[in-house]
């Protein structure tokens, strides 16, 4: 098996990972929201905590900490990812799941968004009408439901963000994500703390719950680390189309199994959505295989230069 299928097949179960995930935390939808993320956080820490001794790659980790500046970065991402967390949970808890697979589908026109703001880039004739649609759907289903798709918007900009703030540090995924949920890993403990004091903490309470709570460690670091592994297998268009998996997957959990409402607006709006998607994505493919073949051109006019100036230098 190639390199590149390897990548494939592990961007794959990344997103299958993330995509079912709507069913482990419908498991936990007795426990408050911000106990359960407080329980990823510190069960991440450990499982990252591993993985890193087991690797030898602690030195790393407390070089990311070791000036201020890097931890006040490192601080606004994982503020920035805790959001995303706890609004994924609750949209799961209290019957949003549809809203959350919507701020996921979004996500990377939102991304094309903070590039125009953030870096000044351009849209180019397909990008603004896929983001055009975005926000029509938007309107469309604020419209119609009487409400903003809060739960979506929120989602979808604290992931931008997230990945706006990443992208000043120079450190791997597997280190940055560690760094971060050590820093909230206080905070996290406080609030568990707080729950035991008040009598209904959740650890400790059930053999269930407890084993399902220490879950959230390798649930959340796994799927991180396969996509690691595909981001330096596969090309970006290929991450980016096997990443529709993942709202997709959460879309089937939270209508097919779930059976949350999904009315005449919402298929307009996620019809919009889609239709959006689908030109950003041949956009995206059309870019990169241009990419590609400017590439491979280059490389070949750099060789037939070497061979040029070789053929010369051999023949006074």
């Amino acid at each position: 098996m190639t390199d590149q299928s390897k990548g494939v097949l592990a961007m794959i179960a990344c997103c299958t990972v993330w995509g079912l995930s709507p069913l482990y935390y419908k498991m936990l939808a007795h426990i408050p929201p911000l106990e359960v993320l407080s329980h990823r956080t510190l069960w991440s820490l450990v499982f990252f905590a591993v993985v890193l001794a087991v690797q030898g790659r602690m030195g790393p980790l407390r070089s990311a900490l070791s000036s201020p500046r890097s931890v006040v970065i490192i601080l606004i991402a994982a503020l920035a990812i805790a959001t995303n967390w706890f609004f994924f949970i609750l949209s799961v808890q209290i019957g949003k799941a549809v809203e959350a697979s919507l701020g996921y589908y979004i996500f990377p026109l939102v991304a094309v968004l903070i590039g125009v703001v953030a870096f000044g880039e351009r849209l180019n004739r397909a990008q603004g009408l896929a983001v055009a649609l975005a926000v029509l759907a938007v309107v469309v289903l604020t419209l119609g439901l009487g409400v903003a798709p809060w739960i979506a918007l929120i989602l979808s900009v604290s992931f931008g963000l997230y990945g706006l703030v990443k992208k000043s540090l120079s450190i791997g995924p597997v280190i940055s994500v560690t760094a971060e949920v050590l820093l909230l890993s206080p905070i996290a403990l406080i609030v568990i703390g707080m729950a035991w004091q008040q009598g209904h903490g959740a650890y400790g309470a059930s053999l269930g719950d407890s084993l399902l709570l220490m879950v959230s460690g390798p649930l959340t670091a796994t799927p991180l680390i396969l996509f690691s592994y595909a981001t330096k297998r596969v090309s970006m268009a290929t991450v980016g189309l096997v990443q529709y998996l993942n709202p997709t997957l959460q879309f089937m959990c939270a209508v097919v199994i779930f059976g949350e409402p999904f009315g005449q607006w919402h298929v307009i709006a996620f019809s919009l959505i889609w239709a959006a998607l689908a030109i950003y994505s041949l956009a995206s493919l059309r870019q990169d295989r241009a990419a590609r073949k400017a590439r491979v051109r280059s490389e070949a006019e750099a060789i037939g230069l070497t061979s040029s100036r070789s053929d010369s230098s051999a023949n006074p």
